[in-house]
């Protein structure tokens, strides 16, 4: 059954991505505040569990809203819940996708210079224009991949930190970082087109998917805690080290979320690849004014690419809410690049 239209303003759709930039530009500052300012540091893979928790039941509070009832509610999470295994086996895909994605990014950084690695964890972004061609049907003008790759561009700059001689040496094996970088990049651009693909491939609740998801994503980031920090959590208490502002970071982690979701839904994660680029600029501003970061001339530059790719990217091109048919027709060359 194919997914009805859903009709959704412009005006909505602008109001999402801003909220979600803002949202995350304010959780790297004050992340960067909680990691920096603490006396007793928090262990971070708790504060990622606990993300997903509150994440899950802000999803049943707007669940239970739009179904009006608890009566209704409690029938929608029985039948999509309780008695759907299979959806909640292919919503527990992008956790799992994710937590690789994590884990390859951290065995990279551990293998990789950090200039290095900052250019090529960039490749994320045409790797999700990519995985969106061929995945969800669609296709890209020439104007908009440039846009893409001046993004990737812009991003790389912004975050560019000159290499600088330290007195430990590390034994790095390069191949095994380049290996394990590659997996990170594709498992970036699947994860989110995947969860793309199911949010507009049926009739099912945003919010509903979101719960499915949010199960699974306690259960691999509780395992993330067992396995990274478990002794040293049974020690010193699963909430060691919060604060309010420890609260309020997960908060925010929590809200932009579900903006996140909701952006997905009814842009497309390139979308959400511009309104994270906007982000590391905004919140590398207020990192400035705040923590005395310095402007550089490289961060300036980038800045400019990330600002001028967004206003390409967001020229008129084809509507992006709903997935397109697959046309035997169209070979693949004209799903890459639609003249």
């Amino acid at each position: 059954m194919a997914p009805p239209k859903e009709n959704v303003s412009l005006l909505f759709k602008l109001y999402c991505l801003t909220v979600m930039t803002l949202v995350a530009a304010t959780y790297t500052v004050a992340l960067r505040y909680t990691r920096i300012a603490e006396t007793e540091l928090y262990f971070a893979t708790t504060a990622v569990c606990i993300t997903e928790v509150i994440k899950l039941f802000l999803s049943v509070g707007i669940l239970a809203k739009e179904t009006g009832s608890l009566g209704r509610l409690m029938t929608s999470l029985r039948e999509n819940i309780l008695g759907s295994p299979k959806e909640l086996l292919k919503l527990s895909v992008p956790s799992v996708v994710y937590a690789v994605q994590n884990n390859m990014a951290f065995l990279a950084l551990s293998n990789l210079d950090a200039a290095v690695y900052q250019v090529t964890y960039q490749l994320k972004i045409p790797c999700t224009a990519l995985c969106t061609v061929l995945m969800l049907n669609r296709s890209l003008s020439k104007l908009q991949w440039f846009s893409v790759f001046m993004l990737c561009g812009g991003v790389t700059l912004v975050q560019w930190k000159p290499a600088q001689v330290t007195k430990v040496q590390m034994e790095q094996n390069p191949w095994l970082g380049f290996g394990a970088i590659a997996i990170a990049v594709l498992c970036s651009g699947f994860a989110g087109v995947y969860f793309e693909k199911v949010l507009k491939s049926s009739n099912t609740s945003l919010w509903v998917r979101n719960i499915q998801m949010y199960l699974s994503g306690i259960v691999v980031t509780f395992v993330g805690v067992c396995m990274s920090e478990g002794a040293q959590v049974l020690e010193r208490g699963f909430f060691y080290g919060y604060t309010y502002y420890v609260g309020f970071v997960i908060l925010l982690a929590s809200v932009g979320g579900l903006y996140t979701s909701v952006v997905v839904k009814y842009t497309d994660n390139i979308m959400k690849g511009f309104s994270a680029a906007a982000a590391i600029v905004l919140s590398t501003v207020a990192s400035v004014m705040l923590f005395g970061l310095q402007i550089t001339l490289s961060f300036a530059l980038g800045a400019l690419l990330v600002c001028i790719s967004i206003y390409l990217y967001g020229l008129p091109r084809q509507d992006t809410t709903k997935i397109q048919p697959s046309l035997e027709t169209v070979s693949s060359k004209e799903k890459l690049i639609n003249m």
